[in-house]
């Protein structure tokens, strides 16, 4: 048994939860209304405020598609009653972003500015740390994996360099600096 597919969903106050006939689930909630379809082999049972997912059979496909299910159900959950954020870093000298409108306009060293235009779903925020001169660019939304795809692309924009770090990173991660060139004397 999937360990993470037998666990229940809570389904809390102001949240409503609708099932179909081929395993379309739809969830309301107070942030707006999100649309999965789950795996048809999979049996969707509510019960009061608390859904389950069971497996008929123990196939491998099935058992993959088990966790899963369990998973975008509660994300969806989530973002709907509470919402999805990721959060990036810019850091060098003359790297920076400014709101424009809804979208964003970057500054990372190009021969010109990378503007980003407004996505349906997605809200950002700009915030600038006026110790360590950091801008940090907020991405929230409902949909968790459109809010973490969203955050991927800023990010390629310009990927923090391995020898200096600069560029644009997940808040909390980690580069791994490469040494540079070394001159030996004779």
């Amino acid at each position: 048994m999937s360990r993470i597919g037998k666990l229940p969903i809570e389904i809390p106050a102001g949240v409503e939860l609708h099932v179909e006939a081929d395993n379309r689930v739809t969830v309301k909630g107070p942030k707006g209304s999100l649309t999965q379809n789950i795996a048809r082999d999979l049996a969707l049972k509510q019960e009061g405020n608390v859904l389950s997912i069971e497996r008929p059979t123990n196939q491998y496909r099935i058992r993959g598609q088990h966790g899963l299910a369990r998973t975008l159900i509660q994300n969806m959950v989530d973002g709907v009653t509470k919402g999805h954020a990721k959060q990036l870093e810019i850091i060098g000298v003359g790297y920076r972003v400014t709101a424009d409108g809804k979208g964003l306009n970057f500054a990372m060293g190009y021969s010109h500015p990378v503007k980003i235009d407004p996505i349906p779903g997605i809200e950002f925020v700009v915030a600038a740390d006026e110790k360590t001169r950091v801008q940090r660019v907020t991405v929230q939304g409902i949909d968790k994996a459109l809010v973490g795809q969203v955050a991927a692309d800023l990010r390629k924009i310009r990927k923090p360099d391995p020898y200096k770090g600069k560029g644009i990173r997940y808040v909390g991660e980690v580069i791994k600096l490469k040494a540079g060139k070394r001159v030996t004397k004779k």
